[in-house]
C-alpha cells in the first residue's frame, strides 16, 4: 500500500502519465509545464483536415490525368492537301512515226543514154516541167542530141541518184521529186494504229507532234488519210497526218512522236489520281473541313465522287466535288471519316490547261 500510494503521488507532483503534463486536477501544473501541450482532440482534427485535403488534390489530379489522357487517346494524322481544279482535259493516243514526203514521184528519161549534165541538187524547188537533167542516147557511129529530162510536178528533189557520166535507161530513175506548193508543206506523219484503237481514228482529228530533233517544241497536225483496210500480218492500219512545217524544220526521214487527241472536255472539275480511293465499289476522297467542336483542329470528310477520264495522272470529277475544294492527296488511306488531320504541306492545284 506504501509503494502504491508512493507511486500515485509521485504522478500527482510531476504530472507525468497525464495528458497534457497534468496532474488530473485543473490548473495543476507539473515540473515540464513550460512545454507547450496540443490536445488530442486538435491533433486529432488536423489530421482529418490534412486527409480531406489530399483527397481532394488527388482528385483534381486525377481528373486532370484523365482529360490529358482522353486528348492523347484521340489520333492526328499527318496528311498533304491540294485543292481541286477547274479546267481541261483531254484523252489522247501516243504513236510513232516517220516523215515522208506527201507525195513522191520519180522522173525518168525518155531514152537510155549516159547522163552528161545536171541541173539540180539534192534540196532544189523546182517547178513542173523546168529542166533535171540532160542525157545523151548517141551510140558508136550515131550521133543524137541531147534529151532533156523534165520534173514531172513541182516539189523538192529529195534524192538524186543520177550523176554526170552514168549510163541510165528508161526504167532508172534520175531524180525523186516530193510534191508540194511551197517549201513549207508537202511533208506527212505515216504511222500505225493497233486494232484495238480504230475505233478511237476519224479524219481531222488533231495532232501534237514532237521531235528529238527540236526538243521541247510542239508541231500541229491533223489526220488526213485513214486506211480502209488493215494489214493482216500485224493487225495495224495505217493512218497519214498532214503536219505544219514552219521553217522547213522538218525533214524527210525524221522520227516523230505524236499524240492523237481523241477527246477533249473543258471547264471540268480535275484532281490528281492518287486522291480517289476505292473501296468496296465506291470511289471517294477526302476533304478538310473544320473540326466543329473545336476550330483549332481540322477533319478528314468522307466525299463520295464520280470520276471520269483519267489521263496522265489526272483524273476527272463528273460529280461530287466543286472547284477550290480542299482534298488529300497523301495519307489518306489510313483515314476514316471525321479523322484528326494534321495539313503539314499544301501542293499547288493543277493548271487549267
Amino acid at each position: 500500500m506504501k509503494a502504491k500510494n508512493s507511486i500515485q503521488k509521485q504522478i500527482a507532483d510531476t504530472g507525468e502519465g497525464l495528458p497534457g503534463g497534468a496532474s488530473g486536477v485543473p490548473g495543476s501544473r507539473g515540473p515540464h509545464s513550460g512545454k507547450v501541450r496540443i490536445p488530442l482532440c486538435a491533433l486529432a482534427f488536423c489530421v482529418v483536415v490534412v486527409f480531406s485535403g489530399c483527397d481532394s488534390i488527388k482528385a483534381l489530379w486525377n481528373k486532370d490525368k484523365d482529360a490529358v489522357e482522353a486528348a492523347q487517346a484521340v489520333p492526328v494524322f499527318a496528311v498533304n492537301t491540294t485543292t481541286a481544279a477547274r479546267g481541261q482535259i483531254r484523252d489522247y493516243l501516243a504513236l510513232s512515226g516517220d516523215i515522208v514526203s506527201g507525195s513522191t514521184v520519180d522522173a525518168y528519161s525518155d531514152a537510155a543514154g549516159k547522163v552528161t549534165r545536171l541541173m539540180v541538187a539534192v534540196g532544189d524547188r523546182i517547178v513542173k516541167d523546168a529542166p533535171i537533167a540532160e542525157v545523151d542516147p548517141s551510140r558508136p557511129g550515131m550521133n543524137y542530141l541531147p534529151g532533156i529530162v523534165k520534173s514531172p510536178i513541182t516539189g523538192t528533189i529529195v534524192t538524186l541518184p543520177a550523176q554526170v557520166g552514168m549510163t541510165v535507161s528508161q526504167a532508172v530513175p534520175i531524180a525523186r521529186i516530193a510534191g508540194g506548193g511551197s517549201a513549207a508543206s508537202g511533208l506527212e506523219i505515216r504511222l500505225y494504229v493497233a486494232e484495238r484503237f480504230v475505233s478511237k481514228i476519224a479524219m481531222s482529228l488533231p495532232c501534237e507532234i514532237t521531235l528529238d530533233a527540236w526538243p521541247g517544241e510542239i508541231f500541229r497536225g491533223s489526220i488526213s488519210e485513214i486506211s480502209p483496210v488493215l494489214d493482216p500480218s500485224s493487225r495495224t492500219m495505217e493512218v497519214r497526218i498532214n503536219v505544219d512545217n514552219p521553217g522547213s524544220r522538218l525533214k524527210a526521214g525524221m522520227f516523230a512522236k505524236v499524240r492523237v487527241i481523241t477527246e477533249q472536255k473543258s471547264n471540268i472539275v480535275k484532281i490528281p489520281a492518287p486522291a480517289m480511293i476505292q473501296r468496296f465499289g465506291e470511289s471517294y476522297v477526302f476533304t478538310v473541313e473544320t473540326d466543329p467542336a473545336d476550330p483549332a483542329f481540322l477533319l478528314a470528310r468522307k466525299t463520295v465522287i464520280t470520276p471520269g477520264i483519267l489521263i496522265d495522272n489526272v483524273l476527272e470529277v463528273q460529280q461530287g466535288l466543286t472547284p477550290d475544294s480542299e482534298i488529300i492527296i497523301r495519307g489518306q488511306s489510313l483515314l476514316d471519316d471525321g479523322a484528326r488531320i494534321n495539313v503539314v504541306d499544301r501542293v499547288p492545284p493543277l493548271s487549267a490547261q
